[in-house]
């Protein structure tokens, strides 16, 4: 029991297997330190200037390796985890006395972001175990498309009979495409009646979904479905998705006593928001969307509680309201706490996730590492946050999360439609000018990754947050279902996070004094993903180019020295594999995530390295890609397949094949020097170490060599990149033996 009687809310625990995770990096510290030495110590000052050249860049990418394993081993120190009592907190309010919960929605593209997806993420929020009255679900639609907006009309009409049936069978996940999938033949055959309520909810569903997509397949609304809402008319003052007015509309009024389901209970309320957009102002990508649905809610519900989720978020676990509040609510400590971030998990990943999508130990311990050291990031979506933290407010020892009736004066006293015309202006191009909106205020401006820079600002105010990762995962997305997608991915995240690093919201410099040192650390650990490129790329090329050349840039199989290399990539390995493994990973989803890496750290990471140093150049200007999160039926049978998907010419794929080429090449060769010559046990014993290096990645880059020659499928690669690939790969080789 806490020091003010009460029982708490939540308790914190610290991760298994710490007693063996300290010795051990204590142990490969000292291999590293032994390395250095050795660079150091047998530096060959009276061989070739080449070796020397090649020697000296080896170091410096050791440096690098050692540095960054160092704040690796920072996260990972003290990884906590918590649980929750809801109980205690069904006991302790009723469920009127609940707080109310805003929930924000993000779309941007109605092509790369299907209606049916969104509306699907909209139908699991709005059927949260939690008074429907007290929700309000905001859908901030940037691609301004009408589409988007008649399917979020269908699923307003849809959620009557959706929320009371979730409440009758408890359904889990809420979301009816996910729902309906996972139970086709689990129809309550015991009960009649509940038998053919349930075919006739999932026929309701997929009447609705077959209009919706029609509709979408057509591209336009027709006529007579254009006259059943007003709304549709908002869509003649519209130039283009970049130019236009704000459009807000209030679908669903949860203050109308007429806002009923089928059983006679409330609905949530519904609003649908396109914010304007004009040529002359900067749109600031999501973070100015999520800004403005900060300021229109506050006219509309004004609930202390705001989650956020992207479209492809869908909810997957109907208590994730509740257990979140444990946290906010907790007498002792909820106070001190700005958000509750859930990991990002997917519903779609193979047995052995062929990309690494899931980022697994990233999720299931880093996170939790980040909480041991001060409070996770905030990853942008499935994140709950107070109101006051996001609008700046300070931290204060005596801060109580009180909170106002969702029903005040203010609001019920004005219509609905009194209401979209009021709050349209907070949605305008024009109101944030010469106001602390993007800076001190809301969503942080100025970075492709606005919730990381969000998270550490709110930090650095005096907040604490929590990271949660329940059993039943709170969230389910779309991952990317090829290569490319996923490269462009994580190209946007390194390059937004390297951004930082190198402005004034550096950590070390932005929460110097602000936050613990241990999480300035830990916040590195992702901003520096761009710079990993550099070490990555030398060792990837050059020990295989001097094994081409025979120089030697690693100890003899025969010299002590070589334990010490050893040590440190065996026992890298061993500790990644029993993370990964731990965490719920195969054997073979572990290789895919270390191809995965690699593949990540000589394409997404190198672009991003290099066109943030263009950016802060002023030779390029940042840009913000959206994830495309559907495929074609021929992709996804490949994807469940787990075979790897090429097909596109990108510059990203010339340069894996190249490397991968170079690669096989330089073992080719190197296996040709063993064999010819005539002591080849001298040979193995000077270049044993280059050749496992160059034989691990030749294994590595499998899925490359198959898309490259044997394949003949549309994801093969391209033709155009197989012949550069292989100019480049030659010309390197040649150019390192003469």
């Amino acid at each position: 029991m806490g020091s003010n009687g009460y029982l708490p809310l939540f308790e914190t625990r610290l991760a298994n297997g710490l007693l063996l995770f300290r010795p051990y990096a204590a142990s490969v510290f000292i291999a590293i330190c032994f390395i250095f030495f050795y660079r150091l110590s047998c530096f060959p000052a009276q061989h070739a200037k080449t070796q020397g050249l090649a020697w000296i860049g080896m170091f410096l990418s050791e440096l690098w390796f050692g540095f960054y394993f160092s704040i690796t081993v920072v996260v990972r120190w003290n990884p906590v985890f918590h649980s929750t009592f809801k109980n205690r907190l069904s006991s302790r309010y009723v469920e009127e006395a609940l707080p109310g919960v805003d929930i924000f929605v993000c779309t941007a593209d109605p092509v790369l972001e299907p209606p049916t997806m969104v509306i699907n993420t909209v139908l699991s929020v709005m059927a949260y175990d939690y008074p429907p009255e007290k929700l309000s679900v905001y859908l901030s639609d940037d691609g301004c498309s009408d589409l988007t907006f008649y399917a979020l009309l269908e699923a307003a009409r849809f959620s009557q009979i959706w929320l009371p049936f979730c409440r009758k069978l408890k359904v889990e996940p809420r979301s009816p495409e996910i729902y309906f999938r996972n139970t086709a033949d689990s129809v309550p055959a015991d009960d009649s009646a509940m038998a053919q309520e349930w075919l006739l909810v999932k026929k309701s569903y997929e009447d609705m979904k077959m209009r919706i997509e029609g509709i979408a397949k057509i591209g336009k609304i027709p006529a007579d479905i254009r006259k059943e809402h007003k709304g549709f008319r908002e869509w003649h003052f519209v130039s283009s998705r970049h130019d236009h007015q704000s459009i807000l509309q209030i679908l669903i009024d949860g203050r109308d006593p007429a806002a009923m389901d089928i059983e006679g209970k409330p609905l949530p309320t519904l609003v649908y928001l396109a914010r304007e957009k004009r040529p002359r102002y900067h749109h600031n990508f999501k973070a100015g969307a999520l800004n403005a649905l900060i300021r229109v809610s506050s006219s509309i519900s004004d609930a202390p509680f705001i989650l956020n989720v992207d479209c492809d978020m869908r909810s997957s676990n109907s208590e994730a309201i509740r257990d979140a509040l444990c946290f906010f609510l907790d007498e002792e400590k909820g106070r001190e706490i700005a958000y509750v971030q859930y990991p990002q998990s997917f519903d779609n990943i193979t047995k052995n996730d062929v990309y690494g999508n899931c980022l697994r130990v990233i999720m299931e311990l880093e996170l939790a590492g980040f909480d041991g050291n001060g409070g996770p990031c905030y990853i942008g979506t499935g994140c709950f946050h107070r109101r006051d933290t996001l609008c700046g407010m300070k931290y204060r020892k005596d801060f109580k999360g009180e909170w106002k009736p969702m029903e005040n004066d203010r609001n019920t006293k004005q219509s609905a439609s009194v209401l979209e015309q009021k709050s349209k202006a907070l949605a305008s191009c024009s109101f944030e000018e010469n106001t602390q909106w993007g800076m001190e205020m809301g969503l942080k401006y100025g970075s492709s990754v606005e919730d990381i820079l969000t998270g550490l600002s709110i930090q650095c105010r005096g907040w604490r947050s929590i990271y949660f990762n329940p059993e039943r995962k709170a969230f389910l997305g779309v991952a990317p279902k090829t290569l490319l997608q996923y490269l462009i991915q994580h190209k946007r995240w390194s390059e937004g996070d390297f951004q930082i690093f190198l402005s004034r919201y550096c950590p070390l410099i932005y929460g110097h004094k602000r936050i613990p040192l241990k999480l300035q650390l830990s916040y590195c650990n992702n901003l520096l993903w761009a710079v990993n490129c550099l070490a990555t790329l030398y060792y990837v090329t050059v020990p295989s180019l001097c094994l081409v050349k025979g120089i030697l840039v690693f100890p003899k199989m025969s010299c002590p020295w070589v334990l010490s290399f050893a040590y440190a990539m065996i026992a890298g390995c061993m500790q990644s594999l029993g993370e990964f493994v731990c965490c719920g990973g195969t054997i073979r989803g572990w290789l895919n995530e270390q191809r995965m890496w690699m593949f990540k750290r000589t394409t997404s990471y190198l672009l991003a390295f290099s066109d943030t140093i263009l950016t802060l150049s002023g030779l390029s200007k940042s840009t913000f890609v959206i994830t495309e999160k559907v495929a074609d039926e021929e992709i996804s049978r490949r994807y469940e397949q787990e075979v790897m998907e090429f097909g596109t010419p990108s510059v990203m794929f010339t340069i894996l094949a190249t490397l991968a080429q170079l690669n096989l090449f330089s073992c080719v060769l190197g296996i040709r020097k063993v064999v010819t010559d005539d002591v080849p046990i001298k040979i193995l014993d000077q270049f044993g170490l280059q050749m496992i290096l160059c034989s691990v990645l030749v294994f590595m880059n499998l899925p490359i060599y198959r898309g490259l020659f044997f394949r003949k499928d549309s994801g093969k690669m391209p033709s155009s990149v197989t012949y550069q690939s292989i100019v480049y790969a030659v010309l390197a080789c040649t150019i390192a033996m003469y």
